[in-house]
Order: C-alpha cells, then structure tokens, then sequence
C-alpha cells in the first residue's frame, strides 16, 4: 500500500460495521452500533440500511436490532471453499478426530486472534464449544502459542495489546511469563494449554509447515478429565505425524 494512500471513509464504515456484528453474539441495536463505531445515527441508519438491501444484514422483527445476513456466510463459506491449507488439511483433521474422538481444531494466526478455520466435532457430550470463524485471543490458546513461538519476541509484543485479557484463571497475563512460555513452545515444538481459554479444557498444539514462520495450526482439545498418564506423549506424537503428513503433501503439490 502506497505512502499516499487514503482510506475511503464511506468502504471503512461499512466494513466496521461488519466487523462489529460478527464479532456480536446477538443483534445489536442502531444506538449501541452508532455509540460503539462512533458514526453519527443519521449516517449508520443509511449504511445498515443499503446492506439489508444487499443480504449482508438481516433485522430483527422489531426493525430495531441487527446482526449479519446470509450473504455474509455466503462469502465467508467460499472463503473456506477455495483456501488451500483448509482443503490440504481436510484427510489429517479426519484422521485426528477418528484416532481420539475429540474435537479437533485447524486455526489461523490473525495479528492478536487466533481464528477456527476448520474443526472437527467430538463425540462426547462433555466437550469444547467453538464455532468455525471464532476469534480467540492468541496467547491463551495453544493454537495461537505455537503459532505466537513461531516468531521473535519482538513481533509478539507487536501483535499483542498489553495487560493481557484473562479468560480463565490459568491465562497467562504476564509478559515475561508468556515469552518464557513461548521460549518452552518453541523447545518442545508443540504449544499445551492447560485450561487458559475454557475451565476443565486442556489443548494441545503444533504448527503446520505451509508458510514460514507458520500461520496455521492444528490443535486437540480435551476435557481435564478425560487426561490419564501418557496422554500428552500420545497426542503429541498423533500431531506430530499429522503435520510431518502435511509436509510431505505439500513436496508433493510442489513438484508436481
């Protein structure tokens, strides 16, 4: 992008807007948005309403409250559709979820966030709840830890926003407590987090070799309860293979 470059102000308001509603858990309401964006009512009244007309927002029964239309899943589906590690990784997600039965994980580094690109459901009732195209924060998942390792100290005190958001008592919030986590990601090779996203769920990563530095993961996601001696070195091993399975594909791909 060009030193001279100058955002269109009418294209950043509207992509705010989008931003805000899948970032929502509900509908929000034309005050809430207008305060939240800092756009006048007036002006927001106008953009929500030419993207009704358009599919990419939906209101409620009320015409006051809004959230995200089906045109949104529409592009974020094609997205997904044409994105070459979801395609790649598909066979290895598969296998991982088969071996375990638990809920698998494919995440993308997105500059602080970690986001669920793919997953893979478990088959027990105690499990995870996540949902494709979440964003976490990346230091209290081990999806984002790994990835976060991939890259020097520097770049990670960049992309991260300080003091750190607890969701859990288990996140790490300190900083010379996540680099020396990070400094023990990048030893191992693989990212655990021991209940620092969700109470009772113990996760287990490793970075996926398509780019360098990796901005992809897989992950493996357990209730604490269901963890017994050798558990860790198992599931290690089984991401271990799958991401040595996604190298070899991507030779493959390469040289034909």
């Amino acid at each position: 992008m060009g030193e001279g470059f100058q955002p269109v102000k009418s294209a950043g308001r509207t992509l705010e807007v989008l931003e805000a509603l899948a970032a929502s858990p509900g509908r929000r309401s034309l005050v809430d948005l207008a305060r939240a964006l800092d756009i006048p009512k007036s002006s927001l009244h106008g953009i929500l309403r030419t993207m009704m007309q358009r599919g990419w927002v939906e209101a409620d029964a009320t015409g006051t409250r809004f959230g995200l239309g089906v045109r949104a899943l529409q592009v974020g589906a094609a997205y997904l559709e044409t994105d070459d590690a979801v395609g790649l990784m598909s066979t290895v997600l598969d296998e991982l979820s088969r071996q375990f039965g638990e809920t698998v994980h494919l995440g993308r580094l997105d500059g602080p966030h970690v986001v669920y690109m793919a997953k893979r459901e478990s088959v027990h009732p105690l499990r995870l709840y996540s949902a494709i195209g979440r964003r976490l924060p990346a230091h209290a998942t081990a999806l984002g830890k790994v990835l976060l390792a991939a890259r020097g100290d520097a770049d990670v005190d960049r992309r991260l926003s300080w003091p750190l958001t607890a969701l859990t008592r288990h996140t790490i919030t300190d900083p010379a407590a996540l680099r020396a986590e990070l400094a023990g990601v990048r030893e191992r090779g693989y990212a655990v987090d021991h209940e620092e996203n969700t109470d009772g769920i113990v996760c287990f990563a490793i970075a996926v070799p398509l780019h360098d530095p990796a901005v992809d993961a897989i992950s493996l996601s357990v209730p604490a309860a269901r963890l017994h001696a050798g558990s860790e070195e198992t599931i290690v091993a089984a991401l271990r293979r799958a991401a040595d399975q996604v190298r070899a594909a991507r030779a493959l791909l390469s040289a034909s």
